[in-house]
């Protein structure tokens, strides 16, 4: 035996050694007072070799960029070894929680969780369901991310089914496994008596779980979901899972949406289903989340994963992770002839008007958005329009854009699928990892076969106007804003009644109120000696919309306000309203090229 070989053999039994040391996890969940909004959890440690454990709750859930402190809602913590003698514990920091351990193989650890907001990336409880958001559920050992774990269920009295993208468990009721944490915190799950569906879609079975009722109709949702699914999976030419679950909160108003990795929560109004502007909405919705199985869950900007659930993961691609993903929904439901080329037109429109009407576009590029997620996107303020931009709508907007350059420059051979199934390949299957802004850049350089650094300075990186004539008109096409020219008085504000009271709620920037020093939360007593009166009737038009609609451009305004209880006069000069209405028109001489880039993008 030469001593090569000898090293690799004692290596090979360290390494064997290491891997069954390391501890054994699974929890039980059960819901004694789910009429308290309370999950009860205990989780059970076997085969600790350490003096002490750290368990830790993440502070945010993958793909909300926002800290929400989950460890907020964790009450009544507790250890216990095998012998059920109690542990002693000290919390570490705001959400590390250390058990001393030494000479304890089992442990058991137990702690309640508070789960009473309702979105798609929180945890909700009540006596009819309980919805659980891994991040916000399931603490893990510091250290042992990648460990495996089960998840045992006890539903509540009368509760009988559970939906999760999880696997079952064989020979176990109400059991499931996830490889590691990743995968556990990928995964949400459904307790209750939801309304179960299934229909298969490229080879993929589909699973619809539907809590709150509906108008939906079970055939037309799968038919019509199935179609989308097989869209877009024809650009990747792949479908990842074998298995996917769709869980669909119904209340009176809902939205929002958020992807994982083989499974999506959805956010929708019960009764929206038989209006067709309300259901269109809910297959964009479905056709956005499931867009990330490929773009952002596998096809990702390398800050996304392997993730850091202690603190902000930061990148500046959301603009593509998100923004494409936003532009790929409508444009998938026009290839699935949800949408005429007209409508689809029409909704392109409205990205266009919100970016193009929001005066904070022209501060902050999409690239410092996607950064500043953390600290912006989420939490809005009454500057936030004049100050930031979404990196959903401009995004989307720059995946527009972007399409049609590579179809232009390619004679429409190619467009952005080509860039996005090409970065899949590259760096989700052959380099398994995520990329960076600088190669995506340069596939899409490669794919087009032109240089995008004018594109990325101008639009990505800076704030630069987007002359939309210009990539509109590769296909012929050409943006009018019908409110060019006009010369309608603005005072630049948005105002709301609270208790009486006509209340400035918002301050354009640039506009008279933001020059003449209207501000947020002053009430509007009276304009030019006239009494003003606010309404909540949203048919009827404000006494102020009456008397600045009365004046024009240039007119100067006396303005008697109470700030804070003082009254005080302000003396203002009426600005034009800049605020745009669009529409896309075809130009009836377009070349053959600009026809065939027409064709290629509008699936003609």
């Amino acid at each position: 035996m030469n001593r090569y070989f000898c090293f690799a053999l004692i290596f090979m039994i360290s390494s064997f050694n290491g891997l069954i040391a390391q501890p054994g996890i699974s929890f039980q969940i059960s819901f004694t007072e789910p009429q308290a909004h309370y999950a009860d959890v205990e989780m059970q440690i076997s085969g600790n070799k350490s003096d002490f454990i750290d368990l830790k709750m993440p502070v945010w859930a993958p793909g909300s960029y926002l800290v929400r402190e989950f460890a907020k809602n964790v009450e009544g913590f507790y250890a216990k070894g095998a012998d059920n003698a109690p542990l002693k514990v000290q919390k570490l920091d705001k959400n590390t929680w250390r058990i001393a351990a030494k000479g304890k193989e089992g442990i058991k650890a137990g702690y309640r969780v508070y789960a009473f907001e309702i979105s798609v990336r929180t945890s909700f409880i009540d006596e009819s369901h309980a919805f659980l958001s891994p991040t916000g559920i399931f603490m893990y050992v510091d250290g042992l991310i990648n460990q495996p774990a089960t998840v045992s269920i006890n539903p509540h009295v009368d509760w009988k089914k559970i939906s999760t993208g999880l696997d079952a468990v064989k020979g176990k009721k109400n059991t499931f496994y996830a490889e590691n944490f990743d995968v556990l915190y990928d995964s949400p799950i459904e307790v209750g008596n939801q309304d179960v569906f299934e229909f298969e879609a490229a080879g993929v079975k589909h699973e619809v779980a539907m809590y709150g009722g509906g108008n939906y109709d079970k055939e037309k949702l799968s038919a019509d979901m199935a179609l989308i699914i097989e869209t877009e999976t024809e650009i990747f030419k792949e479908n990842p899972n074998k298995r996917y679950v769709f869980i669909v909160h119904n209340f009176q108003n809902g939205g929002g949406g958020l992807e994982h990795l083989n499974s999506t929560v959805l956010g929708a109004s019960r009764l929206g289903y038989k209006s067709e502007k309300s259901y269109k909405g809910f297959l964009g919705l479905v056709a956005h989340e499931y867009f990330h199985l490929w773009n952002v869950k596998r096809l990702r900007p390398q800050a996304l994963g392997p993730f850091d659930y202690d603190t902000e993961n930061y990148t500046t691609d959301l603009w593509i992770a998100e923004g494409f993903t936003a532009y790929y929904d409508n444009l998938m439901l026009r290839r699935a002839e949800f949408y005429s080329p007209e409508k689809y037109l029409e909704v392109l429109c409205e990205d266009i008007k919100v970016v193009e009407n929001q005066p904070g576009s022209k501060i902050q590029p999409v690239s410092e958005s996607s950064f500043d997620a953390w600290i912006k996107y989420y939490r809005p303020n009454e500057n936030s329009r004049n100050s930031t931009i979404s990196y959903y709508n401009k995004g989307a907007l720059l995946g527009m854009i972007l399409d049609l350059e590579i179809l232009n420059a390619t004679k429409a051979a190619k467009g952005l699928d080509d860039v996005m199934k090409a970065m899949y390949d590259e760096y989700y299957i052959r380099q398994k990892r995520g990329y960076t802004g600088d190669e995506f850049k340069a596939m899409a350089e490669k794919i087009a076969g032109i240089s995008l650094d004018n594109f990325y300075r101008d639009y990505v990186h800076g704030t630069s106007p987007i002359n939309y004539n210009v990539h509109l008109g590769h296909a012929g096409l050409s943006l009018v804003n019908e409110n060019a020219g006009s010369n309608v008085p603005s005072l630049g504000i948005t105002a709301s009644q609270k208790e009486g009271k006509l209340i400035v709620s918002s301050v354009t920037r640039g506009g008279s109120a933001w020059i003449g020093g209207l501000s947020v939360n002053d009430e509007i007593i009276a304009v030019d000696g006239y009494r003003v009166n606010g309404t909540t009737d949203a048919l009827r038009t404000t006494d102020l919309d009456k008397i600045i609609a009365s004046g024009k451009v240039g007119d100067k305004i006396s303005v008697i306000i109470s700030r804070d209880g003082l009254l005080k006069t302000i003396e203002l000069t009426l600005t034009p309203d800049t605020n745009g209405k669009f529409r896309i028109e075809a130009d009836k001489n377009a070349t053959a090229e600009q026809l065939a880039v027409r064709k290629k993008w509008l699936k003609l």
